[in-house]
């Protein structure tokens, strides 16, 4: 998978060199190239907003520097062309997974108001969010999509079970992770995590997931499909 950002603050992404992303990334498993729409402003001072008609506070970015960029980069329309913005369609599991599938994904980061309707018009294929919220610019939202998908990579985690077994994955959150030593400053492990009966653990993370979910996010478990982690005696038959 290859993934093009398009941004006027190249240095955010200097982190991508880090860690297990980093990793990856030199090993080949997947590739990220950082393009500066600076460099396709006419403006001679490297200027790529103005102020917005109508009226109100800020810059709004200008839509030729944009658009430039995403033609010189992907001039065929191959990649799926993202524009990270509050007003998009929220980021979640399912659509991590979905992009997961593509095989190049361009990723445009507006900054100071937003940029000019005419460049997603003319260039993007879709706004995104990443929550209900605003940040300063589309960066960081760039970096939580490159760092979510990228999880689904072969080879990028080192099992696959990391990605099977975690919040989301399931409808439900995660269940509590314990390590050494069995007893931390009075509080133990339980006690079913250190009997070696698997089926014994499979029961006692589902329970803690639902508890974790009912408690923080209640509104997944209307979308949950429960009878999964039903024992099958108790399904009601169809029919």
């Amino acid at each position: 998978m290859k993934f093009d950002v398009l941004t006027v603050f190249p240095e955010y992404f200097d982190i991508l060199n880090t860690s297990i992303i980093g990793k990856a990334i030199k090993n080949g498993q997947f590739d990220v190239q950082i393009t500066n729409i600076r460099d396709f402003t006419k403006d001679k001072h490297k200027k790529t907003d103005d102020t917005p008609y109508g009226g109100g506070a800020g810059m709004v970015m200008t839509p030729d520097p944009i658009v430039s960029a995403i033609e010189a980069v992907d001039p065929n329309h191959e990649a799926l062309r993202l524009y990270m913005s509050p007003r998009g369609r929220t980021l979640n599991q399912k659509t991590v997974e979905s992009l997961a599938k593509e095989q190049r994904i361009l990723i445009l980061c507006g900054d100071y108001e937003g940029i000019d309707q005419r460049a997603i018009d003319l260039a993007i294929d879709e706004e995104m969010s990443i929550g209900d919220y605003v940040l300063t610019g589309g960066e960081l939202p760039a970096l939580v999509v490159i760092n979510s998908v990228a999880r689904y990579i072969d080879g990028v985690l080192g099992s696959s079970e990391s990605t099977s077994e975690e919040s989301f994955s399931n409808g439900l959150l995660e269940y509590p992770q314990y390590t050494r030593p069995e007893n931390y400053r009075g509080l133990k492990v339980p006690e079913v995590l250190l009997n070696g009966n698997h089926k014994d653990i499979e029961a006692w993370r589902l329970e803690k997931s639902l508890e974790i979910t009912q408690k923080n996010r209640p509104d997944l478990l209307k979308d949950a499909d429960l009878k999964e982690y039903l024992p099958k005696k108790s399904r009601k038959k169809r029919g």
